[in-house]
């Protein structure tokens, strides 16, 4: 059974949910909630064991955080929304868009990768040197055991193949940073593997939300934008 997860809500208009990356929190997008609160109904959700949502006892993995969202979103009477996911988040989102294709309108992934080996090494080896530390630490104090995971899901997870990206029907829009933590070339990876998506690369790190919000903003607003005018012409077809 799913976990009731903790989110902040605002604004009106079509759902856009937004899913938060590694050991973070629905807060971090504060400059996007801001934002798009104007024009959408805009859900900042805490995954599982982060922030304010409870751990519970479900495996800590992917395809459970999509399978926690699928919850919160039939309790919110939501059948389809946006979702912008970041990092971790942009795993899920891709999970999340896999499993349930019925329940996504668009989908924009910020700094998402397939598997561990998406990310550069120079950053990955401290994370494989601190998840050793922490899970010789969790032996001894239970206090280290959620930490322990959720390194553990940068260690281990996520599990995709780019083969699964091309069942992705969804508009996406799939977006970095020149100077992400994420290979360029498993970017681009992503990109190619999603039938029909767009790539955008920005001037700056894995945290262009945050440090380049006004041109993050920007992008995905005209994405959005594109998204809804397309199914208006659909429509009306």
């Amino acid at each position: 059974m799913s976990e009731i997860l903790y989110y902040k809500e605002t604004g009106e208009g079509e759902p856009l949910v937004l899913l938060h990356g590694n050991g973070e929190d629905g807060s971090y997008f504060s400059s996007q909630i801001s934002f798009f609160r104007k024009r959408y109904r805009v859900i900042a959700v805490d995954t599982r064991g982060h922030g304010r949502s409870p751990r519970g006892t479900a495996p800590f993995t992917m395809t459970q955080f999509a399978k926690d969202l699928k919850g919160l979103l039939d309790r919110l009477g939501i059948r389809t929304a946006h979702i912008l996911g970041f990092s971790d988040g942009a795993n899920i989102a891709m999970t999340f868009a896999i499993r349930y294709p019925e329940s996504v309108k668009s989908l924009i992934l910020n700094g998402g990768n397939l598997n561990a080996w998406g990310v550069k090494f120079s950053v990955q080896l401290p994370i494989l040197l601190g998840y050793g530390l922490v899970s010789l630490i969790a032996l001894f104090d239970k206090r280290a055991v959620l930490k322990k995971e959720i390194l553990g899901l940068m260690v281990h997870e996520p599990k995709l193949c780019s083969e699964e990206l091309k069942g992705i029907s969804a508009p996406t829009l799939v977006i970095a940073g020149t100077k992400d933590m994420i290979r360029e070339s498993h970017t681009n990876l992503i990109q190619k593997n999603i039938p029909g998506s767009r790539l955008c690369i920005m001037e700056g790190t894995h945290f262009i939300a945050a440090e380049k919000s006004e041109e993050f903003n920007k992008q995905v607003f005209e994405f959005l934008g594109a998204v809804e005018s397309e199914s208006v012409f659909v429509s009306r077809r």
